[in-house]
């Protein structure tokens, strides 16, 4: 089916139709809070600041605007994320949560994502407050103690639940992953500011760095979909069974293991464990203790480093890579099934010698998934350091995502189509 004929079919099937229109509306709810700004605010902008903090400037693209607004979504959906991250490590320490992750089915997930939820409610005040006291110290807000902390506090936290619940009326409702579309708009949204940044600094002296930029672009959605797409087959086998005058099985087929299973979780993940603690040591920076204030100082300048940030989140987009294929990706699970349904791989014994065999091959495609996502990840702010231009800083990372969500949302609209064709 061409693309005219799958446009023609999305417009004339009105329930498709209405999931589509439902995403398109709750973004533009989106972009309309992002422009909002909190009552602390005061016109205030932090384009210089952002300019030199990686982290925090990669904030403001995925809320589109958002923080360089002081907007009442400056914190976007990094709450949740946060709980998300903590939930699923508590997976690996409570052997409760990761039956309920991974035994209990769809019930057991949707309790685990509430759990998550209610997690992210203490986050977005903690984050919320040290976010408001860090652009207090920067002189970007003006005072603010007692009732007017604690109110411009909680409306920042309850900007960000919002979002959490958009996110999961469009998972509900639409189309996609909410959360991961609204970081898609977010980027897709300050697109234009980029552009026009690179613009007006425009040298034609820049030129081969321009077009080198260009080809890196280019590079990278092709190498994101060639990863993305990236299949290792497990060939399987039915052994035959004989049910009355019938014999079923004997089929061969093959299981699929995606070279990059976590897609772009580990980065988004990365990020708002990088965000954190230099929002958490600005806070610090600015106590009375002089002691305190004076290693919160020392210990932020050397992760401002552009170096030091890049290694750090190399490193960290490479473990979380492992951890997310871990906690998702169950084996034993696997190997159970099997066994249970009656297939088994040519030349290993069903059970757990099946489980090893899936395990080793997992950890080695991994490596490539992990390796390519931290490379693409640091690439950016390595470009950046070289060059000096601090538009291209986030490309990489927002390019990764906008691609890999794009190819996403693709394939779940494809499969609605699919669906209704049936």
């Amino acid at each position: 089916m061409d693309f005219l004929q799958k446009t023609k079919l999305i417009i004339q099937d009105s329930i498709l139709r209405k999931r589509i229109l439902f995403v398109f509306f709750a973004l533009v709810i989106f972009r309309f809070l992002a422009n909002i700004p909190i009552p602390a605010a005061g016109g205030a902008r932090l384009d210089e600041l952002l300019a030199g903090n990686q982290a925090l400037g990669f904030l403001n693209v995925i809320t589109g605007g958002g923080l360089s607004a002081v907007s009442i979504v400056m914190l976007g959906v990094g709450p949740y994320i946060t709980a998300s991250i903590i939930m699923q490590l508590l997976t690996m320490m409570s052997s409760k949560l990761k039956a309920l992750y991974h035994e209990e089915g769809e019930a057991g997930r949707k309790k685990f994502t509430q759990y998550s939820r209610l997690l992210a409610i203490p986050l977005a005040l903690a984050q919320g407050f040290g976010l408001l006291f860090y652009l207090k110290s920067q002189g970007v807000i003006g005072s603010l103690a007692g009732f007017d902390l604690i109110t411009n506090t909680i409306i920042v936290a309850a900007g960000s639940i919002l979002l959490m619940w958009i996110g999961e009326l469009i998972s509900e409702f639409g189309i996609g992953n909410g959360v991961s579309l609204i970081i898609f708009a977010g980027i897709v949204a300050g697109l234009p500011a980029t552009t026009a940044q690179l613009l007006y600094t425009f040298d034609v002296s820049q030129l081969p760095v321009y077009l080198g930029g260009i080809l890196a672009a280019i590079a990278i959605v092709a190498g994101v979909v060639v990863v993305t797409e990236a299949e290792r087959p497990i060939p399987i086998t039915y052994a035959k069974r004989v049910r009355g005058m019938k014999i079923y099985g004997g089929v061969s087929t093959y299981l699929p293991l995606r070279v990059n299973q976590a897609g772009v979780i580990p980065i988004i993940f990365a990020l708002s464990i990088l965000i954190f603690p230099q929002v958490l040591l600005n806070f610090l920076g600015g106590v009375e203790n002089s002691i305190v204030s004076g290693a919160a100082k020392a210990i932020g300048g050397f992760l401002s480093n552009t170096w030091v940030n890049s290694i750090f989140y190399f490193i960290l987009v490479f473990l979380f890579t492992y951890f997310y294929t871990a906690v998702t990706f169950d084996p034993d699970s696997i190997a159970t099934n099997l066994q249970k349904g009656g297939a088994f791989i040519p030349g290993v014994r069903p059970g757990a010698s099946t489980s090893l065999h899936i395990s080793k091959i997992l950890t080695r495609i991994t490596l490539v998934g992990a390796t390519f996502l931290g490379v693409i990840a640091v690439l950016p702010l390595a470009m950046q350091s070289i060059t000096g231009i601090t538009a291209l800083a986030v490309g990489g990372t927002a390019l990764l995502i906008v691609v890999s969500v794009v190819l996403d949302l693709i394939k779940k609209i494809d499969a609605q189509i699919s669906m209704r064709e049936y």
